[in-house]
């Protein structure tokens, strides 16, 4: 039996077997329509989600499977002070797979060490988010052909976000990478990312205005800069329209450059820029879903010929 707790549990060659499965269910989702027929997906939220959330139940339910389980902690026996230890021993009992969502860090992992069926990490607190990033990747790979050879810009909070993080790890594994971090020094990646990239060679840039790179990138993350995390006010305003991406920087930007974004969105990304073929987003959502059936089948060791 085996769990996703984080986007290295799997190597290199077994991503790529799970983003060509992906890449199939893309191309005949009819085919496996049954594939998880009486089987149950269990989605354990201890907080509040809703792509995530929907992205798993939707993934199981193309897969003719079943769902259960609960969207916050208030409304599961969590509130009555039960351990996710003990949950996960009931959970098992009810269904074959579980995806699980919690704000400490490490409780999806305390929880796979007792469970009985596959535990899939959905996010636990600022750790991980492991399914984002394989959504990240099968976005890339599908849309640019290749996950190598690839200037990325990661723009907005790189500080404090998880997504960035855990995309930064996995990319590295791949040939000619290069990470440009597009910031406010408020919310400059941490240091111990940067040694990380020294230590492998793997070069990268600081900067702080987004146009000046625009040219050079061949992916570009965007995240929010979150307000809450600035000292004072005034750092905000002055700093949060420099990653408003409009439709004037984007005409910075090469003809087959990509946009993706985890969302939610909130200003960062300007409307006008969702007509843009470069905009991919909301396929990334897409994708997210067509990543999720592949894991399902693959942590359930289910094929389909």
């Amino acid at each position: 039996m085996r769990h996703l707790m984080n986007p290295l549990d799997f190597s290199v060659e077994e991503l790529n077997r799970l983003f060509d499965l992906a890449n199939d269910i893309e191309a005949d989702m009819p085919k496996y329509a049954h594939a998880c027929a009486g089987k149950k997906l269990a989605t354990c939220f201890y907080e509040p989600s809703t792509r995530t959330r929907l992205s798993f139940e939707a993934a199981m339910l193309n897969l003719g499977g079943s769902i259960l389980g609960f969207s916050d902690a208030g409304s599961s026996s969590a509130s009555k002070g039960e351990s996710v230890s003990d949950t996960i021993r009931v959970v098992s009992c009810y269904a074959d797979i579980c995806a699980m969502r919690h704000p400490k860090e490490g409780a999806p992992m305390v929880a796979a060490e007792k469970s009985a069926i596959p535990v899939i990490n959905a996010g636990d607190g600022g750790h991980q988010h492991p399914t984002q990033t394989l959504t990240d990747l099968l976005t890339i790979r599908s849309l640019k052909g290749r996950l190598d050879n690839l200037t990325i810009g990661l723009c907005g909070d790189l500080k404090f976000g998880r997504t960035v993080h855990s995309l930064i790890n996995a990319l590295t594994r791949y040939d000619n990478i290069r990470f440009i971090f597009i910031s406010p020094d408020e919310l400059r990646i941490p240091d111990y990312v940067t040694e990380m990239l020294r230590e492998k060679n793997i070069p990268y840039e600081e900067v702080i205005r987004l146009e000046e790179k625009m040219p050079q990138l061949d992916i570009l993350y965007m995240t929010r800069v979150q307000r809450e995390r600035f000292f004072n006010e005034e750092d905000y305003i002055r700093l949060k329209d420099f990653y408003v991406l409009n439709k004037k920087k984007m005409k910075l930007a090469p003809p087959d450059m990509l946009v993706l974004h985890p969302l939610p969105r909130v200003n960062e990304i300007s409307v006008d820029v969702d007509d843009d073929p470069r905009a991919v987003y909301f396929k990334q959502a897409q994708y997210g879903v067509y990543v999720r059936m592949a894991l399902i089948l693959t942590l359930l060791d289910i094929h389909v010929d």
